[in-house]
């Protein structure tokens, strides 16, 4: 059984540290659907994904765990546009209470997520494709590399590429965490008691971009398309430099 180790949702400090708490859109489809795209145009491979990011160039100053008994062996690496690790996915279900997420389905549910929708609620784990990152610390601070909430991420399982937005906060020394929407759209089980998968799962957030509001899917999935495809084309960057960021917020 995996064990998830409760977010920081509700400690305010880590969440203020790293952007406003109130962010807005529209609630996706269980499982969420990807919009389709402009005609004419492909979709970006997870093979061109994992192609482009090449060997890891550290941008954090120390390793998180990938989980609270594990050791510290997941670097956060850089390009000139885009942060990415690679590391397990353990289920989020925070948030809005809901069929599939709420106390009795999932002991450590907390009814708070780090970012809110633009009607003031929290977000909807369970329709909402998000990821967690770990709150600022020593190891690493996510505003120093664009990452913020409502920040737009490419989340690659083996052959499938899926786009979610940051939406939550975890534990300083903990990273690979993802929505119960986002599990679900990679084809991974879902169930945050013993769902989730131990590795393979890799994690790009675009710097500087930004969906508002944060709950609109859709539009999750436009910018993500368009910033993946700019990724790969644009080539090797040699590691992490000026940010280049697409300007959505």
């Amino acid at each position: 059984m995996r064990v998830r180790v409760p977010s920081l949702t509700l400690a305010v400090a880590g969440a203020a540290l790293l952007a406003p708490a109130s962010l807005p859109a529209t609630a996706a489809a269980v499982p969420p659907r990807q919009e389709p795209r402009p005609r004419g145009e492909s979709a970006v491979s997870a093979a061109d994904l994992l192609a482009r990011l090449g060997p890891c160039t550290q941008v954090s100053r120390g390793r998180y765990r990938s989980d609270a008994d594990s050791r510290a062996n997941v670097p956060v690496c850089g390009t000139r546009d885009a942060v990415y690790w690679k590391s397990d996915l353990d289920v989020d279900c925070d948030g809005q209470s809901t069929a599939r997420c709420n106390r009795r389905t999932d002991p450590l549910f907390a009814a708070a997520t780090a970012y809110q929708q633009s009607d003031g609620r929290h977000l909807n784990a369970e329709k909402l494709p998000y990821i967690v990152i770990p709150a600022p610390s020593r190891i690493w601070n996510p505003l120093a590399q664009g990452v913020r909430g409502g920040s737009v991420v490419a989340v690659v399982y083996r052959d499938r590429v899926r786009y979610a937005v940051v939406g939550d906060t975890g534990p300083r020394d903990i990273i690979g965490e993802a929505s119960y929407a986002t599990a679900r759209a990679l084809g991974i089980r879902a169930n945050p008691l013993d769902g989730g998968t131990d590795s393979g799962v890799t994690y790009i957030v675009f710097k500087d971009s930004r969906v508002l509001p944060i709950e609109n899917h859709a539009a999750a999935v436009a910018a993500g398309e368009r910033l993946a495809r700019r990724f790969v084309e644009d080539g090797d960057d040699g590691g992490d430099g000026e940010n280049g960021g697409d300007g959505d917020g």
